[in-house]
């Protein structure tokens, strides 16, 4: 059974964190930093943007399957800076293997701010000596890391549970996350911004990678705040062995664990998107295929129409179902089933194809659904036995303003 617990990326054994303001920033937490008392083995998905930042880079051509480390800043993006961005993404990790004593290779390192802006180094230095020295087990330095990597975010995102394996281990799953706009994430496991680092004490190896791959793509992968995929995206899994037991690879206890955690984090994200009142949930079932399903959940979620519906409670379900439309998806519109569910009302609005209401009174039902602070969309393509659910959240005028400025 799996158990939602109090906790942060240093609840599972051997983790310890830091958080510190170095002077990337005018004054708030801007360098952050992640320590594992032995080496634990990494399992990454990073952007699949062709314009990737520097970090990115520098870890999909320089990392080792073991990390001991992960330094992540943030107010400077360290992308579209060239060959100066590359050293100084390598420079970050050989200050921190320097401060920890280990081998470069096993650091990553993680960036995220503004584009085209070199990085200041000598700040960035100083942080990562104040944070190797500060490093520190608790949730107060949870919550330090935490918030060194937020941005535009407006709450710390983490969650941690405890789940007990088949084998009888006792392990624990922690997780925190950044991002509020720019996000659309395609991760690949080894190809504003999500950046998301979790821990574990589990012993995991290296076969994992194809579940870690199938977990990012029913999680992370199914969230959009705006439809444009970060060049800086990176999730970073570490298992340290901690707990001891067997490799926890096909235990479905701790897949089952690790899903609600990033889950989790992933609706964390959608509803704390730039300007977002609302979060908007999209449950797409009867798919032909798996891949159907997932494109039709972010066509809909994507809609600048259907998000700017959701944000004026305006029960225009047309836009729904032509964003459905221009999915790609396999479906007969003739059996296609929506409905619109807020708080406790759930609205049928389509059904066979065909509206359930014409009368203002049931109109006005469907508006009472949609205003509320979480919005579920539900579709049955009746077309096959394939399904998805993915994240977003509705379109306001803040988000405009937010990155209307963002820069200045």
């Amino acid at each position: 059974m799996v158990e939602i617990i109090d906790g942060g990326v240093t609840t599972p054994q051997g983790f310890k964190a830091a958080g510190v303001h170095s002077g990337v920033k005018y004054r708030a937490l801007d360098l952050g930093l992640l320590y594992s008392e032995v080496p634990a083995s990494a399992f990454v998905g990073y952007t699949s943007n062709q314009v990737k930042a520097a970090p990115v880079q520098v870890m999909m051509q320089e990392n080792s399957p073991k990390l001991s480390a992960v330094v992540v800043n943030s107010g400077n993006a360290n992308a579209l800076t060239g060959r100066r961005g590359l050293e100084d993404a390598m420079t970050m990790k050989q200050a921190v293997a320097a401060e920890l004593n280990i081998d470069p290779k096993e650091v990553g390192v993680m960036s995220t701010g503004l584009i085209g802006r070199f990085m200041d180094m000598h700040k960035v230095r100083y942080g990562i000596s104040r944070a190797a020295h500060e490093l520190e087990i608790g949730r107060e330095a949870d919550g330090l890391l935490a918030e060194s990597i937020m941005t535009t975010d407006t709450i710390k995102k983490e969650c941690a549970v405890r789940v007990r394996l088949e084998d009888g281990t006792l392990v624990y799953i922690a997780a925190i996350s950044k991002g509020s706009g720019m996000i659309s994430p395609y991760m690949k496991v080894l190809h504003g911004t999500t950046l998301s680092l979790v821990t574990t004490d589990a012993t995991l190896s290296p076969k994992f990678r194809e579940t870690w791959q199938q977990i990012l793509d029913d999680s992370m992968n199914m969230v959009s705040v705006d439809g444009d995929q970060s060049t800086n995206d990176t999730c970073i899994l570490l298992a340290n062995g901690k707990a001891g037991g067997t490799p926890a690879d096909d235990d479905p206890a701790f897949v089952e664990a690790l899903m609600l955690v990033m889950t989790k984090i992933a609706k964390t994200i959608a509803m704390d998107g730039e300007g977002a009142t609302k979060l908007i949930e999209v449950q797409v079932t009867g798919a032909d295929t798996k891949e159907d399903a997932r494109m039709a959940v972010k066509k809909i979620i994507n809609s600048p129409l259907v998000k700017s519906a959701i944000f004026g409670s305006d029960p225009n379900y047309g836009r729904i179902m032509m964003a459905l439309g221009n999915s790609g998806c396999k479906f007969n519109l003739d059996e296609v089933h929506l409905t619109i569910k807020g708080g406790d009302m759930e609205v049928p609005i389509l059904d066979s194809g065909a509206p359930v209401f014409q009368e203002e009174r049931s109109v006005e039902v469907v508006r009472m659904a949609m205003d509320n602070k979480e919005v579920i969309i539900m579709v049955d393509l009746a077309y096959g036995k394939e399904s998805a659910t993915g994240w977003g959240c509705d379109l306001t005028y803040d988000y405009v303003r937010i990155n209307a400025e963002y820069a200045t």
